[in-house]
């Protein structure tokens, strides 16, 4: 697969992760008979979310593109959990960094069309830095970078073990050298 890419450069520093990608019901885009369904793509605002598991559109978005339901699946949201609708759609997010016949639900977002999920995050090398206070965020697909803060600053990691304690058994004698059992000394107090 050639690897393709994109990165979104702000002169500051943002709390939410958005693109321009473009959209449309799943087809295959290398059959040459769909070469101008490319154009026929709706272009919308995708924001791109590290804690969501798979890709959401809302119920408008699969209107407007007269999407039918494949199905039902049960969404876990912060909310709760629902029953809502699978769709399949192709999307291309910037830079032509494209998914054909991408496996997508149905939810409530709030301000934007559609959310990005790692099912296609994690497809790929995703990174965001904040060099003097401007937020770079790029992707690339397939992955081939393997980051490492620590090891590429030579950092040190403690390993320190975490063991549980013992706790005290109500028939062994007691911790503080009394000579009687735990549940006649301290157990008591």
């Amino acid at each position: 697969m050639d690897k393709k890419s994109f990165t979104v450069n702000h002169d500051f520093r943002v709390n939410m992760l958005q693109t321009p990608c473009k959209i449309s019901k799943a087809y295959d885009p290398s059959d040459p008979k769909n070469e101008d369904k490319y154009l026929l793509m709706h272009t919308v605002t995708a924001l791109w979310d590290t804690g969501a598991t798979g890709t959401v559109i809302t119920k408008k978005l699969a209107e407007t593109l007269q999407l039918e339901p494949q199905g039902q699946v049960k969404n876990y949201h912060a909310n709760g959990e629902c029953i809502t609708n699978v769709y399949y759609i192709n999307i291309f997010l910037p830079n032509e960094v494209g998914f054909s016949a991408l496996r997508v639900i149905e939810g409530d977002l709030n301000g934007i069309d559609i959310l990005i999920g790692m099912d296609i995050i994690g497809m790929g090398d995703f990174a965001v830095t904040h060099p003097e206070g401007k937020t770079k965020f790029t992707f690339q697909i397939p992955a081939t970078h393997d980051f490492d803060f620590v090891k590429e600053n030579n950092y040190e990691i403690a390993h320190t073990p975490i063991t549980a304690e013992k706790k005290q058994g109500r028939n062994e004698p007691c911790a503080c050298g009394s000579g009687k059992k735990h549940k006649n000394c301290c157990a008591k107090k």
